[in-house]
């Protein structure tokens, strides 16, 4: 007879179950607040509740709620309001909210189940200290008193959002570029993120969409097959060549102007405006590449010098191989060409290439060199380089490290005296047999310096010989892949005019450049 009282002790503990009321108990009644008025409209399926509760004899601790339909369970509060986000479906709906007050006259205990008009409410909620999702002496407990017998309830009919979308800040066209691309977009909708589940992405054409995933928010549209008049452009999403799209992009116009069109769609099928690029009064030209080389213009300034600089490689490159490549090659001038997410459309950009000219004044891009240069050779590309570099400082800063990055250098070498390396100096050929000509400087030279290639990977080209500077100005790869001259070719023309001779040496007799 003990042993039973006791087990009845224990069990009525972690029980409570309020069949009737006492008289001097009263249950709290509860009410839902109306905005603008007594009525509720369609309402987006994003949307704040809010509501009070009264207890005619006490104080209301809490409140349980529950969306008919959508939660199997009551869920306990201390609020008084609450942002829902309402699952929609293919079209409109409403969903009912009820909410229960909850007064604090409890029992002083914690109870594993509390039962109250004939509704499970579950245990007693209660702070977790130690994470262990289960109840522990000591631990705070919200003790439950009287539940509202008569929920407070409105129906709520919801209806569904069209989604918003506007094009990222960063995603600024040029007037003209290669058939290659980067966009991207800001989504949203009122009914969740989450509920958009398709992007539509055109070009010039809204009809031949192409529908991406929902989450979609960077593609890089990219081309490189020009044999078939339908051009169709591969979908990189997230910009990634690790992720290219099931599906092409059609209706490419190859030396025209092109317009791309973007759309949402959501689990309704509810469709966002069209967003495009360019803007209206502004064009966007793709052109289609000529040739197999490309050369890159990294002259950090504009004027004269820099036009004189682009006349005389583009005469050099006309020149060599008897004139056949008049016509046949491209330069990018990345001073005055601006891409979006340079990162990822510059290197997709140089893949329409095989071989690779880049010259720079004495601060060229060392983040796109490091960023492309191995990448391309490993494609199997080619790149020759004329530069030179100024001293590490605030505003140009680098490491040995930085330069090792894209050239097969162990260290820099020696820096000249003074501001500049005075014309006339020689260039000349590390090994005389190698077929290199001679070369000699038509004007000073700023930041000029020596090199120390990495004996393993590269054999050194060039020496320059001068007054004021001494030692290896010039370095190629082993596997001829990479050729690089600290000095800018085109004040090197002295002398013989050697120019177009080198650039036919290394384009066409190393690298194997067919025009």
């Amino acid at each position: 007879m003990v042993l039973f009282l006791l087990l009845s002790i224990i069990f009525f503990s972690c029980y409570e179950e309020l069949v009737d009321n006492p008289s001097s108990n009263k249950a709290p009644n509860t009410f839902l607040f109306l905005y603008p008025d007594s009525t509720i409209s369609q309402q987006p399926s994003r949307l704040r509740v809010s509501w009070w509760g009264d207890d005619p004899d006490g104080t209301v601790l809490g409140f349980y709620f529950k969306w008919e339909g959508i939660d199997s369970k009551w869920t306990f509060t201390l609020n008084n309001d609450s942002t829902f986000s309402l699952p929609i479906g293919s079209a409109d709906t409403s969903y009912l909210f009820l909410v229960s007050s909850v007064d604090k006259e409890g029992n002083g205990i914690y109870d594993a189940v509390v039962i109250q008009n004939g509704i499970n409410y579950g245990s007693e909620p209660f702070v977790d200290v130690n994470k262990n999702g289960v109840y522990n002496p000591g631990e705070k407990f919200f003790d439950i008193g009287l539940i509202d017998p008569t929920p407070a309830s409105t129906d709520f009919p919801i209806v569904n959002t069209t989604p918003v979308l506007t094009f990222n800040e960063l995603t600024v066209l040029p007037d003209t570029s290669f058939p290659v691309m980067t966009f991207a977009w800001n989504a949203d909708d009122l009914d969740g993120v989450e509920t958009i589940t398709k992007i539509n992405i055109a070009l010039n054409d809204t009809t031949l969409f192409v529908s991406l995933p929902g989450g979609t928010r960077l593609v890089t549209l990219r081309t490189k097959d020009f044999s078939n008049p339908a051009v169709e452009m591969e979908i990189l999403l997230n910009g990634s060549d690790l992720s290219i799209f099931s599906e092409k992009l059609p209706g490419l116009k190859l030396d025209d102007f092109n317009k791309l069109f973007i759309q949402a769609e959501d689990i309704s099928g509810a469709r966002s405006d069209f967003i495009s690029l360019p803007d209206s009064g502004t064009n966007w030209y793709i052109k289609k590449p000529i040739g197999k080389l490309l050369i890159v213009d990294d002259f950090q300034t504009s004027g004269v010098s820099n036009n004189e600089s682009k006349q005389f490689y583009n005469n050099a490159f006309s020149s060599i191989a008897g004139g056949s490549l008049t016509g046949k090659f491209e330069t990018y001038d990345l001073f005055n060409s601006s891409l979006p997410f340079e990162n990822v459309t510059f290197p997709e950009t140089i893949k329409l290439f095989d071989f690779i000219f880049w010259y720079s004044t004495s601060q060229p891009r060392l983040d796109l060199l490091n960023l492309v240069t191995n990448e391309f050779r490993e494609s199997g590309g080619k790149i020759a380089f004329s530069m030179t570099l100024l001293d590490s400082s605030s505003t140009f800063q680098y490491d040995i490290g930085s330069l090792q990055g894209f050239l097969p250098i162990d260290s820099l070498g020696t820096r000249v005296e003074l501001s500049a390396l005075l014309a006339g100096a020689d260039v000349l050929p590390s090994n005389q047999g190698s077929g290199y000509p001679i070369l000699k400087t038509t004007s000073s030279i700023g930041s000029a310096r020596t090199f120390h290639p990495n004996n393993i990977i590269a054999e050194k080209v060039y020496e320059v010989s001068s007054t004021q500077l001494n030692g290896n100005i010039g370095f190629k790869s082993i596997d001829n892949t990479l050729f690089f001259i600290g000095f800018p070719l085109h004040v090197c023309n002295g002398g013989n005019a050697n120019v177009h001779a080198l650039l036919e040496k290394i384009f066409i007799d190393d690298f194997g450049l067919t025009p």
